[in-house]
């Protein structure tokens, strides 16, 4: 059953227990039981085997200890307790009322977030994480809804990941293109070069990008977004409190008098310096070629560096927080255990729900769902010029199915490669755009992928509601960049295809604006 039409099934099942049931880890469970059973040809035996293997996958890979996936575990628990503890110092309460005066209205509040979301673009999941620690407080004050901060988030990390040469999605883009460019001895240009000249073409980003910022500026919101958002402005209502939240605290610690902007400002700094030094040290260490900006993010390692900026981090309000109440004897020093403990307890939930979402990633993967769906791109004989539009289709099925925006480009970058070659090369370039662009969508829609776990996390969301809201405004940049990916396919040109993108958000702003109205 692997590599067929039913390697679908598992996250089809998934998706569909998520969207009736709303509750995540069971939806996940059911889709990874799903997974092995095919695996085992219906042996229950083999299915637990299959289980048991994909489980142990995470914390041991080849008689060693997964420090990747261990890493990322840890840095979500570290962060939970510098949460609980900026707060306790009062560090998110001086925070927002600094922001209060300089943050007067609820578009600036998103544009804070926003902002922050084009600057930290060195990696999608340090992205989502801090910003969220940092827009919270200030969103909160101004009534932004927790979905729409979600949304706002995931919306500004991967799509300028995937545009940012200077990012550990970019080094690995690079490289992914080097290798297609050697394999079919392309000369004309280097894969740094072709990089480049992807990032017009990723329509999905720009129209992405474009909707932030008509929701942000022109109050566009629809769907259930809009719901969210009327709670959160008439009465004040963020987020349904009878649902789990990620990333929330949930104990009742008190909140220090005597905090400051600076006991939630310097422990956020020393994270983003500490994690951005270390990822270009690893890089550094783990580059015996020509050293270049662009080596040294490809062999960075993105999860010791998050963990290591995370303990720095920790290390950080452990200290502000012990001489401030060293100061002020304010407060009992039980709090070091009690705080920490409620930030390990705020983050278990996404915790479990990444456990299981890896689980099944990995059974996915090996059932074929990437392999069987890049198959159909492979034996398609529809016209050259549609080739880009049926990859971003493709890349963004595999994505949705998956949850793993990384694992569709990896698979479909070279065999969009190979189909370009063989029918026009002169696609190519789009072609790759197309596979880009298409992975992100799918990973924005899909409640299984981890962008979007870790997203809801910095956002203190519920999962579910951060997906469903921002499931239309996915969908209309989806629809979109198909468009423009038809254009470029038939005309070559990007500035027509982009020109044509521009349009079609603007008539899409005037329908909305119109309908609201009414």
């Amino acid at each position: 059953m692997t590599d067929s039409i039913f390697s679908l099934l598992p996250p089809l099942v998934a998706i569909a227990m998520v969207i009736l049931t709303r509750k995540v880890i069971l939806s996940l469970g059911i889709g990874s039981i799903t997974a092995a059973i095919l695996l085992a040809d219906l042996s229950m035996k083999e299915t637990f085997i299959y289980l048991y293997e994909a489980v142990k996958g995470i914390f041991f890979v080849d008689g060693a200890l997964n420090t990747w996936n261990i890493f990322i575990l840890l840095f979500l628990l570290i962060l939970g307790i510098i949460t609980a503890f900026i707060s306790l110092s009062g560090g998110s309460r001086a925070f927002g009322e600094w922001a209060m005066t300089r943050v007067k209205t609820r578009i600036g509040a998103q544009l804070l977030t926003v902002v922050l979301g084009i600057i930290l673009f060195i990696d999608d999941y340090f992205n989502a994480l801090t910003v969220g620690q940092v827009s919270r407080p200030v969103t909160d004050r101004q009534n932004v809804s927790r979905a729409k901060l979600a949304y706002l988030i995931d919306s500004t990390s991967a799509p300028i990941c995937v545009v940012a040469p200077i990012s550990s999605w970019g080094a690995s883009i690079i490289a992914l293109i080097g290798s297609i460019l050697a394999t079919h001895s392309i000369t004309e240009y280097s894969a740094f070069s072709a990089f480049i000249q992807t990032i017009p073409m990723n329509f999905y980003v720009w129209a992405a990008l474009a909707i932030v910022l008509l929701v942000t500026f022109g109050k566009l919101d629809f769907g259930p977004m809009k719901k969210h958002e009327k709670l959160a402005i008439d009465k004040g209502v963020l987020y349904d409190p009878n649902k789990p939240m990620s990333g929330e605290l949930q104990d009742d610690l008190p909140t220090s008098d005597k905090g400051s902007v600076k006991e939630l400002v310097w422990p956020i700094i020393v994270l983003f310096i500490s994690t951005v030094g270390t990822m270009f040290w690893t890089g550094y260490k783990g580059t015996n070629e020509n050293i270049t900006i662009f080596t040294i993010l490809e062999n960075t390692d993105v999860a010791l560096s998050l963990l290591l900026g995370g303990l720095l981090g920790l290390a950080t309000v452990y200290l502000q927080f012990w001489l401030q109440i060293t100061r002020h004897k304010h407060m009992p020093k039980s709090l070091f255990i009690k705080g920490t403990i409620a930030g390990v307890k705020s983050m278990l939930t996404s915790v479990i729900i990444l456990i299981f979402a890896w689980v099944l990633a990995d059974l996915i993967s090996q059932i074929g769902t990437g392999n069987y769906l890049a198959g159909v791109i492979a034996q398609s004989s529809l016209s050259p010029a549609v080739i880009p539009a049926l990859l971003f289709i493709i890349a963004g099925v595999m994505a949705f199915s998956t949850g793993t925006s990384w694992g569709s480009f990896g698979i479909l970058l070279p065999i969009a490669g190979d189909i370009a070659v063989a029918t026009d090369v002169s696609l190519l370039i789009p072609a790759m755009a197309a596979v880009l662009g298409g992975a992100v969508f799918g990973d924005h829609a899909s409640p299984i992928s981890d962008t979007s776990i870790l997203s809801a996390t910095g956002a203190g969301s519920n999962l579910i509601d951060h997906v469903i809201t921002q499931l239309p405004y996915v969908l209309v940049s989806a629809v979109v960049a198909a468009i423009g990916f038809l254009v470029v396919g038939f005309t070559g040109s990007t500035i027509l295809s982009l020109l044509t993108v521009a349009i079609l958000i603007a008539i899409f702003a005037i329908v909305i604006k119109w309908f609201s109205k009414e």
